[in-house]
């Protein structure tokens, strides 16, 4: 199929163009950063675009079958609130329609594990029980949370009036070489005593993010699904009960577990429609002490990624 990936040179972005390549698609990918104007394309051909100049999006929409759409500011706390969800939400609405009117034959959205609205909320709260799934109501507060959840409901309209057909991948915590370390290491050297984790310590790698974004572009689901994706173990490397009984006593109920230590966000849903299932952990690249492997660091300091082979191959 020819895919398109917008964002493409963020990790999630990367990584995508990097398994869509491999799978055999035919890809471009969308960003803000300048092209290489004198070189060719070195495995997926890259237009830079803005996004929330709707010209732009029908522009670099127009003959693509697929949609998938990783382009966002990536939280709400580096940028003013007004930038964060104008430029998340608005890009998202011209995505959306320039493949409503374009004609593309499904749009893969990447949401947020934010929806659920614990991850930046002002007046804190917790879900009430884990492993979360997509049960539990959004109760957004934050730009980036609240352009996400208007993010899905723009799915639900597009598929509404058009031939379109939609997927809410909501994924959690994004981990890769390049930060496994700094983001995983605190929970993994001091699991009770770190700051709670609202998402119950979940995340999941990119490269099983981008196997799954690439399994919703192929997939043949009608309508419009939002599904979690997330690592099954948790990212502290403890018995999620453990986790759970110490930092939230009582108010949170512990449902039944597929592993002792399981992620408090379940993917039961993508694994049930798409057969995602996430197999990469953390001790795939860090300690239990929470440092980078030799072997991992290498392909960092190398630039063999999946993330990093999937820029070069933007040109």
């Amino acid at each position: 199929m020819r895919i398109l990936v917008t964002g493409a040179h963020g990790k999630v972005g990367a990584a995508t163009v990097h398994e869509l390549i491999a799978a055999g698609h035919d890809v471009t990918g969308t960003d803000l950063v300048s092209p290489v104007y004198e070189g060719g394309d070195s495995g997926a051909h890259y237009v830079q675009t803005d996004l929330n100049d709707a010209g732009d999006a029908f522009s670099v929409v127009r003959g693509h079958d697929v949609v998938i759409h990783c382009a966002a500011l990536p939280e709400p706390t580096r940028n003013p609130p007004h930038t964060v969800f104008r430029n998340n939400l608005m890009a998202t609405f011209n995505v959306v329609e320039a493949c409503v009117r374009m004609g593309a034959d499904r749009l893969v959205n990447v949401s947020s594990e934010t929806v659920a609205g614990m991850g930046f909320a002002e007046r804190r709260f917790h879900a009430p029980y884990a492993p979360i799934d997509e049960e539990l109501p959004s109760r957004p507060q934050d730009p980036y949370a609240l352009a996400k959840v208007f993010g899905e409901q723009l799915m639900d309209a597009a598929v509404a009036r058009s031939d379109l057909r939609a997927l809410s991948i909501r994924p959690s915590w994004v981990q890769w070489e390049g930060n496994y370390e700094r983001s995983l290491g605190p929970w993994l050297r001091d699991p009770l005593g770190a700051a709670p984790s609202e998402s119950f310590w979940s995340y999941i790698d990119a490269y099983d993010l981008a196997h799954a974004l690439r399994l919703a572009a192929e997939c043949s689901l009608d309508g419009h699904e939002a599904m979690y994706v997330v690592s099954p173990d948790n990212g502290a490397g403890r018995p999620l009960a453990e986790l759970i009984a110490h930092h939230y006593g009582e108010e949170v109920t512990v449902r039944e577990l597929a592993r002792e230590d399981a992620a408090g966000i379940t993917s039961a849903k993508a694994e049930r429609l798409l057969g995602c299932r996430p197999t990469r952990s953390w001790r795939d690249y860090l300690s239990p002490e929470g440092e980078l492997l030799p072997e991992a660091r290498q392909r960092l300091e190398r630039g063999e990624t999946g993330v990093q082979r999937g820029r070069a191959a933007l040109g």
